[in-house]
């Protein structure tokens, strides 16, 4: 079989290519943070930020080729009822390259430029997506996944690094920015509420997500690791000093949930696989940044509570993301290497 034209390549281009940016990202600064009790961790730490930059920019070459010359195939995959969830992939990837770069210390126009370029499209995103789907029949039961958490978890990523640039910002333009992060929590907060609570009828009441939507389930960890995070850091830049408590406490009750659901997704995983019912396709990367921002979740309680327990599990959560980080990409290159992973599905 010939290996794809570029042309070819573009038009069947999935938008889930982005998970692999926002996993790697995640899997950057948590090995950053980490590094700071073990300082052999800094060189990979900052060859994965650099690898994680690269990777944004070869990707959306495609992704903006697909979009300029190849617009019905997009649009069909924006009407799509499962595939249209993963466009938003884009736009938070942009979100976590904003916080990985301040992370690494990059200047502060680079990050601000980057955040409001996902926040824009993100927003955009998730109405558009939404719109769509809440227009049309074309979403059924079978359809339902955690994959359509990924437009709230989007929304909650928003001041993972806006937070932190609020620090850099005054006047109109920081009260702006405050309020852009507080719409971007609010709404995928409570998003996400109504979408747990239609995962989990699917996961009772109909037929189990199996085979290249396996992976999905992991994905209930990233906004249980992404909204205690992000909630703290918008609390921290309002002139109220006690909701910061309230805010640890409800942190803990999250992450509670996380450990229990870290737990379920292994056991569901294993299973898949015992099965025979986990063959390799790009929904692999949905292991990745789920797990990164739960064992980020549990490593910032250990900074501001001090429990080891928690740092326990937040490295054995970091050591899993990086096993599955390893065989995704491996799988994926050997995809890339041979075409196959750029054939259209089905």
């Amino acid at each position: 079989m010939a290996y794809p034209r570029f042309a070819d390549i573009s038009r069947n281009f999935a938008p889930g290519w982005f998970a692999a940016v926002m996993g790697t990202g995640v899997l950057a600064t948590t090995t950053l943070r980490l590094a700071g009790d073990w300082p052999l961790l800094a060189l990979p730490a900052s060859i994965l930020h650099w690898f994680n930059s690269l990777l944004f920019v070869a990707l959306a070459v495609p992704w903006l080729v697909r979009w300029l010359r190849f617009q019905p195939a997009a649009l069909a995959t924006l009407r799509h009822p499962v595939q249209a969830s993963f466009y938003p992939t884009f736009s938070i990837a942009l979100l976590v390259l904003a916080a990985q770069w301040l992370a690494f210390g990059a200047p502060v126009g680079v990050a601000l430029a980057l955040w409001w370029l996902g926040v824009i499209m993100h927003f955009a995103f998730s109405f558009a997506i939404l719109f769509v789907m809440f227009r049309g029949e074309h979403v059924s039961a079978e359809h339902v996944t955690p994959a359509k958490f990924i437009p709230a978890v989007g929304l909650v990523v928003m001041p993972l690094a806006g937070g932190p640039l609020l620090a850099q910002a005054d006047g109109a333009l920081r009260e702006w920015m405050l309020t852009v992060n507080v719409i971007g929590l609010g709404a995928g907060s409570m998003m996400y509420l109504g979408l747990l609570g239609l995962t989990l009828h699917r996961k009772y009441l109909h037929a189990p997500a199996q085979g290249v939507l396996t992976p999905t389930v992991w994905i209930h960890l990233a906004p249980i690791g992404v909204i205690p995070v992000s909630l703290l850091l918008v609390v921290e830049q309002l002139p109220f000093p006690a909701l910061r408590e309230a805010a640890i406490v409800l942190m803990l009750l999250v992450w509670g949930f996380g450990v229990w659901w870290l737990v379920m997704a292994s056991l569901l995983t294993l299973a898949a696989r015992a099965a025979g019912q986990l063959p390799f396709a790009l929904s692999w990367w949905g292991f990745t940044f789920p797990l990164g921002a739960f064992a980020s979740e549990s490593l910032r309680l250990k900074a501001l509570l001090g429990w080891h327990s928690a740092y326990a599990i937040g490295v054995v959560a970091w050591l899993l993301l990086c096993f599955l980080w390893a065989v995704t990409l491996l799988r994926t290159a050997r995809g890339v290497a041979s075409g196959a992973i750029f054939q259209p599905p089905g």
